[in-house]
């Protein structure tokens, strides 16, 4: 598994989003300074994650961002699968994106590949958003 970058810049945000669940809403350019993420991108990120339901905005004076759901409720995982897709390396790996691949081909190789997935997924699904801040 790699992280894209706009997978980094998507958990940067929730977790500044999830420090400041319950006290009020960022602007975009706040969460933008703070982490470093280009504005633009934000942008288009927030969108996504808007439309998966893990954030809600309110437009004008007061307005903002603001997660939509408690910070113990979202896990890693479930943003990464969202902006980048599976957490196994290898499609014929994966549960939730599986696809046929030649290393089905050796049992034993591919049982690997699995145990990883089994891993990598088990420490995401139980790091919640909360637990960053």
């Amino acid at each position: 598994m790699r992280l894209s970058r706009k997978s980094e810049y998507a958990l940067l945000a929730l977790v500044d989003l999830a420090s400041r669940y319950g006290k009020g809403r960022a602007k975009i350019i706040e969460v933008s300074e703070n982490n470093g993420i280009p504005k633009k991108y934000l942008e288009q990120i927030f969108l996504q994650l808007k439309g998966a339901g893990y954030v809600r905005s309110i437009r004008g004076p007061g307005g903002g961002y603001e997660l939509a759901k408690n910070p113990a409720e979202i896990n890693i995982a479930e943003i990464i699968r969202l902006i980048d897709g599976p957490l196994a390396s290898v499609g014929s790996a994966s549960l939730y994106f599986f696809e046929h691949t030649p290393i089905e081909r050796n049992v034993k190789l591919l049982r690997v590949f699995k145990e990883i997935r089994d891993i990598v997924a088990d420490k995401l699904e139980n790091t919640t958003l909360d637990q960053l801040i």
